[in-house]
């Protein structure tokens, strides 16, 4: 039996920055809030270097001046602590009618960890979780973080994957509040990888999760700006 829902994948090759991709998941999360039949939405894409703070984020995890940072700061409605976006590291952005997902909010996270333990168990690395903690972790260093959000059951914001991206970025911050745990990507383990490679196996290990048919947006699905 094939996938059983319709979702649209709107992928973009070039850095984006990160208010551009914010404003296109609101537009995809009006569009179900209007209509809660149509289709799931999926966005894949890197960002322009930038920091996340999650709603009730510490601003003490912080390792600049906020008045004067390295590079630009936004505090967001997701879960969770700061965390850096840049290129090299994939960003998946699923706007999904969690209604037809469970409706249970730990279940999605638990579920979004599962791509990429999936992902990465298709490239011969071992990666998982650790308790009382979100994200994938490989070899004792996080690969992937995860800080999502939902109104009316209407999920926003997602996973980042680190594949090739310079970790230098991540010493500015205290990476999702966690000092203690170091940050890794993908490349440390195997070399060849590049996000270019990765995509559509993150695509793939998604779609299987989710039970998800992709398919590229309709001319009248477009989004502005995208």
């Amino acid at each position: 039996m094939g996938p059983s829902l319709d979702a649209i994948l709107f992928e973009r090759a070039e850095p984006l920055a990160f208010q551009r991709a914010w404003q296109a998941q609101q537009q995809l999360q009006q569009r179900l809030f209007r209509d809660p039949t149509g289709p799931d939405a999926l966005m894949l894409l890197e960002h322009e270097p930038c920091f996340t703070l999650g709603r009730g984020s510490d601003p003490g995890f912080l390792r600049f001046d906020p008045a004067d940072p390295p590079w630009p700061v936004h505090r967001i409605d997701r879960g969770g602590e700061v965390t850096h976006h840049l290129p090299g590291q994939l960003v998946l952005y699923p706007v999904l009618n969690l209604e037809r997902h469970g409706a249970d909010l730990h279940l999605y996270l638990r579920s979004l960890e599962q791509v990429v333990i999936d992902l990465l168990a298709g490239l011969g690395l071992a990666a998982g979780r650790l308790e009382g903690l979100t994200g994938v972790w490989l070899e004792g260093q996080k690969v992937a973080a995860i800080g999502v959000g939902a109104k009316r059951w209407i999920s926003q914001h997602g996973l980042a994957l680190n594949v090739s991206c310079p970790l230098e970025g991540f010493s500015q911050v205290v990476p999702c509040g966690i000092a203690d745990r170091p940050v890794g990507r993908l490349v440390d383990w195997r070399p060849e990888l590049s996000c270019a490679q990765v995509r559509p196996l993150l695509i793939e290990a998604f779609s299987r999760q989710f039970d998800l048919a992709l398919r590229p947006p309709e001319p009248h699905e477009a989004l502005e700006g995208w």
